[in-house]
């Protein structure tokens, strides 16, 4: 299992509950859940901030914020063309 490049402390990356943990994987879709294992582009969180309406599954604002961090931490030590190149564009 690779290691987040965010955080790999046990508990919820936007609220910080350390039980009912899921792991999220930033960006998904075809062919994209194994870059973002790859790479490290996933978080812990807890079952609430992940399925509910208003968690990073289904809602566009927490989605969004997670893809722009995520970016943001890998561009410290790549280019946003190697970015672009593993997931099809940019979300900054």
């Amino acid at each position: 299992m690779s290691k987040s490049i965010l955080s790999n402390k046990e508990q919820c990356f936007l609220c910080g509950k350390q039980y009912g943990l899921e792991k999220h994987h930033i960006y998904a879709g075809i062919g994209r859940r194994k870059i973002s294992e790859t790479n490290g582009f996933w978080v812990y969180l807890c079952a609430f901030c992940h399925r509910s309406k208003d968690g990073a599954q289904y809602a566009k604002t927490s989605d969004d914020i997670l893809k722009k961090i995520c970016q943001e931490e890998y561009e410290k030590n790549h280019t946003r063309e190697e970015f672009r190149k593993l997931i099809g564009k940019s979300y900054l």
